[in-house]
């Protein structure tokens, strides 16, 4: 690429002569120190209109060397492990710049939570999570910023992927069957994935390339070489400086493709070359066991046919009254003096009122707890006490329940989502080509 300058490089030189011999010195000292600072600093590549410098590049160059080596992964080249990462830190740019772009943010509160979430995850408080990360390497405030960008960019991928993946009936229908026929028991598989990336509307010319340096792979693999550490060198894939390892899937969650490969090979073992519509993939099995996956036992749900009257303590009528006022309604009510409906439709603060505090049919978890849990205890037209809740003080009545079996529903949402995430990693792979076709990218010439 011809190289363009996009930014003005302020360029401070001393003008001013010496007579002095000690003050040249310093003067040479300090342009020295400037000349180094600027080297650091300097810009590696452009990415839209924002830059990547090398003293970022370093600083992340480091850490992926040290997660590679607490992994086990024997390390790459310097220059093939930087350039890798180099394209890697691009794309997360790219994909940074279009949450921004559409207004996603993710505050400090929100990144507190996922951060005690990490830790509760680890079975440690938040001083003792601080403390491993630090222990690692790695600045804690570095280590958040980490998190939040991964927020960001999972938020961007479930706007431009994941939202616009259709699951058809039939596809459900088709799954379902499939797993009913199916005669051994669901697995569970272990893999890791190289992937050599075809760009976007590729020429035959460019395609044959791409085969090429897929060939180049499979050779060095055929001849011994490690399945990670070529998966960081030469991998375009997500996963590459994890070196390709996509971990433990049930298998119904991953792509046919893959499938159909590996059942052919033993664990330990490598596929031949498999083309898909995103490029050239070689998959090796780590291994594989038995699904703790069980089949969706008969979902029965219990509903219940509910009405109520709500009162609300206010600066008219406290808390008291409303508590006096509901029990003796309660005793007109079990004495038969007057009937739910009508005290319903002349005391209730809730919408329900005017049908006689009728809110139909409850499925569980329809309404808040302390609600739903008094409800659950009484008996078909039984009156509750008072129960508060958030809303205020209820007055409650169960007119009937019925129960339905919901296995089918929950079986069939299992599928849809098994298919979805069949569907996601070959989706996000695809749109990451097109954004990275579409993004600005320029080489600065020391560093290209």
């Amino acid at each position: 690429m011809k190289q363009r300058t996009l930014f003005s490089v302020a360029a401070l030189s001393i003008s001013l002569l010496a007579t002095q011999s000690s003050f040249a010195q310093q003067a040479s000292g300090n342009t020295s120190t400037s000349a180094k600072s600027q080297a650091v600093n300097s810009i590696v590549v452009v990415v839209n209109d924002e830059v990547i410098t090398k003293q970022e590049l370093n600083e992340k160059l480091i850490t992926v060397e040290r997660r590679l080596k607490a992994q086990g992964t024997a390390l790459p080249d310097r220059a093939d492990l930087q350039k890798q990462l180099l394209e890697r830190m691009i794309i997360d740019r790219a994909q940074l710049q279009l949450a921004k772009e559409n207004g996603m943010r993710v505050d400090d509160v929100m990144l507190d939570r996922s951060m005690q979430r990490m830790a509760e995850q680890n079975k440690m408080n938040m001083q003792e999570f601080r403390n491993q990360i630090e222990r690692e390497g790695t600045s804690y405030a570095r280590f958040r910023e980490e998190i939040r960008d991964d927020i960001m960019m999972q938020r961007v991928r479930d706007r431009e992927v994941d939202s616009k993946i259709l699951i058809t009936e039939s596809e459900v229908d088709n799954f379902l069957a499939a797993e009913a026929n199916a005669k051994a028991g669901k697995q569970e598989l272990n893999l890791a994935h190289i992937l050599i990336r075809i760009p976007e509307n590729a020429n035959a010319d460019q395609i044959a390339l791409r085969r090429n340096r897929a060939e180049e792979v499979l050779q060095k693999l055929r001849a011994g070489g490690d399945f990670a550490k070529l998966a960081v060198t030469y991998s375009d894939s997500a996963e590459a400086l994890k070196g390709g390892d996509l971990g433990w899937r049930e298998q119904d969650r991953l792509p046919q493709l893959f499938l159909d490969a590996v059942s052919k090979i033993k664990a330990g073992e490598f596929t031949d070359i498999i083309r898909s519509p995103n490029g050239f993939h070689i998959v090796k099995l780590n291994g594989q066991r038995a699904s703790n996956d069980v089949k969706a036992e008969a979902a029965v749900v219990q509903q219940s046919h509910v009405r109520h009257i709500l009162m609300k303590p206010n600066q008219i009528i406290s808390e008291a009254e409303v508590l006096q006022k509901m029990q003796d309604m309660k005793k007109k009510i079990d004495s038969k003096e007057a009937t739910f409906e009508e005290l319903a439709k002349a005391n209730s603060a809730d919408g329900s009122a005017a049908k006689g505090g009728d809110l139909g049919w409850i499925f569980p978890g329809d309404t808040v707890p302390e609600f739903e849990q008094a409800m659950n205890k009484l008996a078909i037209n039984e009156v509750s006490a008072p129960v508060k809740s958030p809303f205020g003080y209820h007055l409650i009545q169960v007119l009937e329940r019925k129960s339905e079996d919901q296995t089918n529903d929950r079986q069939r949402m299992a599928a849809r989502n098994a298919l979805r995430e069949r569907k996601s990693d070959e989706a996000y792979q695809d749109w990451l080509r097109e954004l990275r076709d579409r993004t600005y990218v320029e080489f600065r010439t020391e560093d290209k």
